[in-house]
């Protein structure tokens, strides 16, 4: 475990709705060091999804910074925030969000269409993600014709194939039973150990957190002990 890749201070969000003022984050403070996995836990409303949605450049702070390799994003414009989402953020949902009338390859492909390359070097680039999502021989077919935890691993090599500074997943795994879930968390699991990647996991499934390095509590907006993974 290297430096912070994340370090976030003094965050806050507040939202209005009509006259009425909703605090969802009151002053946290997080670092994530490169190579973590970390999940994210806490009762509906505590602001696991509103933290990890900052963090990915999907919103913006009331107060308080978030960096990322140094970079304050909170002081990005929104289009400089939505070019650098596109560069160094993965997402993963837990509806895969996957275009039913594209193959599992042309849905990996997607997020370079933003970049400045041929379709030879897509087609190269989603291939890779594919294979090292152990999907090399499904990238014709269809989501229609996948079982739903092949179409989160297609999801998730959509999300790897830009090769991402971070991969932030909001709960991967909360419409698979529990035996495709744990292979989908191994799969994130090995990608963080074998291949290095950062993953920032929202989750209220105790036993997928277990899956990541450690996990950070959050309550009423407030980050509560941190429990690190044995």
């Amino acid at each position: 475990m290297s430096e912070a890749l994340v370090e976030i201070r003094s965050l806050t969000k507040h939202y209005t709705r009509g006259k009425q003022t909703v605090e969802v984050l009151h002053g946290i403070d997080l670092d994530i060091p490169r190579g973590d996995f970390v999940a994210l836990m806490g009762p509906s409303g505590s602001g696991k999804t509103t933290l990890l949605n900052l963090i990915g450049g999907l919103d913006t702070p009331t107060s308080g910074s978030v960096s990322v390799e140094g970079r304050r994003i909170d002081e990005f414009s929104t289009g400089e925030l939505a070019r650098w989402r596109a560069e160094h953020i993965g997402f993963v949902f837990q509806f895969y969000n996957l275009l039913p009338v594209l193959s599992a390859q042309k849905n990996v492909e997607l997020p370079l269409l933003l970049a400045k390359m041929g379709s030879a070097e897509r087609a190269k680039r989603a291939k890779v993600a594919l294979t090292l999502v152990g999907l090399a021989d499904r990238g014709g077919h269809k989501p229609n014709e996948l079982s739903g935890g092949q179409e989160q691993r297609v999801a998730i090599a959509r999300a790897l194939v830009t090769d991402p500074t971070l991969l932030v997943c909001d709960e991967p795994t909360g419409d698979l039973d529990r035996k495709t879930a744990d292979e989908v968390l191994t799969l994130l699991q090995t990608l963080n150990r074998e291949h290095g990647k950062t993953i920032i996991m929202v989750t209220h499934d105790p036993k997928a957190a277990e899956f990541a390095n450690r996990t950070v509590h959050l309550d009423k907006g407030l980050l509560a002990d941190e429990a690190t993974a044995h």
